[in-house]
């Protein structure tokens, strides 16, 4: 088993690897926001490649599938002797009907929170969560200081080893942190979708608050791999197909962006999309990444971006181009 790189995932006692293998696209095909059908057995592939690759922890959802990417995770997980086997995230807060594969609600009451998490033990197949998450802020109207305090008393119990927020702001980490401590932000970044990084990344540093991005890569914009015609030819159930950033105007200026980071990809002798990973981990705050993939080869594609580090010289560069090409908003340089 190779080895890569760590650091401490903030106060919570794991040390993770600078990315982690990502499990949203593997949950499968129809619902409402799929990545198109998957095969399973390269899945599992995917999951145990990047384990023997070094990787040590995995990132999946309740929602992701509808339950589906958790089974998956358990059967790629099963046989791997302990010592060796990844931390493994969650996450809850977000519910589906069965008799409606195409219609999530993001909810987040005590009582279904606490049946959520209960049932990813099952699908995991583990009696302790390592990270529990919410994974957005709900529209159920349940306070944020009620589902917070759920997660601390599943903390308490011992059902979850530490437990974060995904996908929420300052306001609301800062309301969290008086009840107890935020040990992880799980936020949208990319060189695309920078925003985070003028207020939630400073505000986690300071708090010694792990951050663990999601969508490094802008879901594949920034693998340099993506073309308008690649789009086009999207399965009708990829979520992709519908997202701005992969239609006109924002389509251009992205692939845009990812080309100009091609120069520094020939330099490290690395692909375009371990620059992207890389690039979010030059940033202050930012603990590791979530990367996805669906097979070995897309893990082998992107695992450089966990031991590389960008020079002052390469974030200006990349900076230029995202002033240049007009991509995204936020903050362009660490």
């Amino acid at each position: 088993m190779s080895s890569l790189p760590t650091v401490p995932l903030g106060r919570t006692g794991m040390d993770i690897t600078r990315v982690g293998f990502g499990a949203w696209a593997i949950g499968g095909g129809d619902w409402a926001f799929a990545w198109g059908p998957q095969d399973d057995a390269e899945s599992v592939a995917a999951i145990r490649h990047a384990v023997e690759r070094g990787i040590n922890w995995i990132d999946t959802a309740a929602v992701y599938g509808l339950g589906h990417s958790e089974e998956v995770v358990r059967e790629a997980l099963s046989g791997i002797p302990d010592g060796d086997r990844p931390y493994v995230f969650t996450k809850g807060g977000v519910v589906w009907d069965g008799t409606d594969r195409h219609r999530t609600r993001r909810a987040a009451a005590p009582a279904s929170l606490r049946a959520e998490a209960e049932a990813s033990l099952r699908r995991l197949g583990t009696e302790r969560i390592d990270l529990y998450q919410v994974h957005w802020p709900p529209e159920d109207g349940t306070a944020l200081e009620e589902y917070w305090q759920v997660l601390l008393d599943l903390q308490q119990a011992g059902k979850v080893r530490a437990v974060g927020l995904s996908n929420h702001d300052v306001k609301q980490l800062e309301a969290a942190e008086i009840l107890g401590h935020v040990d992880s932000l799980q936020p949208p970044f990319s060189a695309i979708n920078r925003s985070v990084a003028a207020a939630e990344l400073p505000w986690c540093h300071e708090h010694e608050t792990g951050v663990i991005v999601y969508s490094p890569m802008q879901s594949g914009l920034l693998t340099g791999r993506f073309s308008k015609e690649r789009v086009a030819s999207l399965p009708a159930d990829d979520w992709r197909a519908r997202s701005p950033e992969f239609n006109s105007p924002a389509i251009e200026r992205n692939l845009a962006l990812a080309d100009a980071m091609r120069p520094a990809a020939d330099r490290y002798g690395v692909s375009v999309a371990a620059i992207a990973v890389a690039w979010t981990l030059a940033w202050q705050g930012v603990t590791g990444a979530i990367v996805g993939a669906r097979s070995p080869e897309q893990v082998d594609g992107w695992l450089a971006a966990g031991s590389l580090t960008l020079t002052g010289a390469d974030l200006d560069e990349i900076g230029a181009a995202i002033r240049d090409t007009g991509a995204g908003t936020g903050p362009i340089r660490p």
